[in-house]
C-alpha cells in the first residue's frame, strides 16, 4: 500500500497561479483547486444538482506528494516561498496544512456508508463484503459492489426505476437496461421475473463492473451486457425499456425506444432533475408514447410511458 502526503494552501484567488506553480515545483505532479467561483454562472447541461457554496475571495490549492518524500521540510519551503510573494499579493491570511493519506482508504473509505438498504417490498441491495439475512422468503437479495465510480442502486434514481419494474414486470418480459451502471436494474429485473434482459453501457469499464456484479447474484445468467451507444444498432424488441441517465441524454434514444418497444409495451426513465421533467415527457409524447405514471423525489422525477392505442387510464389519454 502507497502512502501519500497532502500539502493545502488557503490562499487569494489571485495567487492561484504562483502558488500551483510553487506546489509542482516542489515536486507534485499537478494541484487540485477548490474555488467557490466554480459554483458561479454555471451552466446545467446535464441535469446537476450543485451544492450550495458560500462564496470567498480565498481558494484552497491542494498538492500530493510520495511519504518518501520530507513532508515538515517541503513545508517549510513552500510557506518561505509563500512569504515571497507579499509584494504581488495578500498573504496575510494565507494557511498551510498537511495531511497523510493512504492509497487503500481512497479506494475502501466510502464502504462504511454503503449499508444493506430495503428498497422496494421485494427488494433489498447489500453490499458484496456484508453477512445480511433475509427477515422473509419474499425478500429479494441484489449484492452489489459498485466501486467508488458506480452508484450503490439508493439513490432516489435508482429507488425509483426499481419501483417502476416492480410495478410493469409480471413475467417473461425481454428488458433492455441502457446505460446499466452497476447492473442493478438488470439483476432487479431478473429477480422480478423477465425472461431475457440486455444492459447496455457506453463505459466499457461500466460493462466490465456490471458483469462482475451480476456474477455476484445467482439466476442471472438470462442477462446478456453489451457495449453500446444508447439504443444505436440494437433489434431487440423488448417489453420493456428502462434507463436511468440524465435528461440531456434520454431525450436522444426516445425514438429508437418507440421502435424497440412493442405494443402496450413500456419505456421507465429516471434521472431526470425536475426543471427537465416537461421536456422528457414532451420527447416521449411526441414520439408516440402516452405518460402512464410520474413520480419524484425531491427533485429527482421518473416516468412510466407506454406504448399503446388504448388511452383509457393513462394519464393524458
Amino acid at each position: 500500500m502507497n502512502n501519500w502526503n497532502s500539502i493545502t494552501v488557503s490562499i487569494v484567488r489571485a495567487a492561484e497561479e504562483a502558488i500551483s506553480n510553487i506546489l509542482v515545483e516542489a515536486g507534485s505532479a499537478g494541484v487540485e483547486i477548490n474555488d467557490s467561483a466554480d459554483y458561479l454562472n454555471h451552466k446545467n447541461l446535464f441535469g446537476e444538482v450543485l451544492p450550495e457554496v458560500e462564496q470567498s475571495e480565498m481558494i484552497e490549492v491542494t498538492a500530493y506528494y510520495p511519504e518518501n518524500l520530507p513532508i515538515t521540510e517541503l513545508k517549510s519551503d513552500i510557506e518561505q516561498k509563500i512569504k515571497a510573494l507579499s509584494g504581488s499579493f495578500d498573504v496575510t491570511n494565507v494557511k498551510v496544512k498537511t495531511n497523510n493519506l493512504a492509497e487503500q482508504d481512497w479506494a475502501d473509505a466510502w464502504k462504511k456508508y454503503f449499508e444493506p438498504a430495503r428498497i422496494t417490498h421485494d427488494l433489498t441491495i447489500v453490499p458484496s463484503w456484508t453477512d445480511y439475512t433475509p427477515h422473509s422468503s419474499a425478500e429479494k437479495l441484489i449484492r452489489l459492489d459498485p466501486g467508488m465510480a458506480f452508484g450503490t442502486g439508493t439513490h432516489p434514481t435508482t429507488k425509483m426505476s426499481l419501483y417502476a419494474l416492480e410495478q410493469i414486470i409480471r413475467g417473461g418480459e425481454t428488458v433492455l437496461d441502457v446505460g446499466t451502471g452497476s447492473g442493478v436494474l438488470s439483476v432487479a429485473s431478473a429477480y422480478l421475473g423477465a425472461d431475457d434482459i440486455y444492459a447496455y453501457d457506453i463505459d466499457e469499464i461500466a460493462v466490465r463492473v456490471a458483469r462482475e456484479n451480476i456474477a455476484l447474484n445467482p439466476n442471472t445468467e438470462k442477462i446478456s451486457v453489451l457495449a453500446n451507444n444508447l439504443l444505436e444498432g440494437v433489434n431487440h424488441q423488448a417489453d420493456i425499456i428502462v434507463a436511468n441517465i440524465l435528461a440531456d441524454i434520454l431525450v436522444l434514444m426516445i425514438e429508437d425506444a418507440f421502435h424497440l418497444v412493442k405494443d402496450e409495451g413500456y419505456l421507465v426513465m429516471s434521472g431526470i432533475i425536475a426543471d427537465k421533467a416537461d421536456k422528457v415527457i414532451q420527447f416521449a409524447e411526441n414520439a408516440g408514447f402516452f405518460l402512464e405514471t410520474r413520480m419524484s423525489q425531491g427533485e429527482w422525477n421518473c416516468v412510466i410511458f407506454k406504448k399503446t392505442e388504448n388511452r383509457e387510464g393513462v394519464i393524458g389519454g
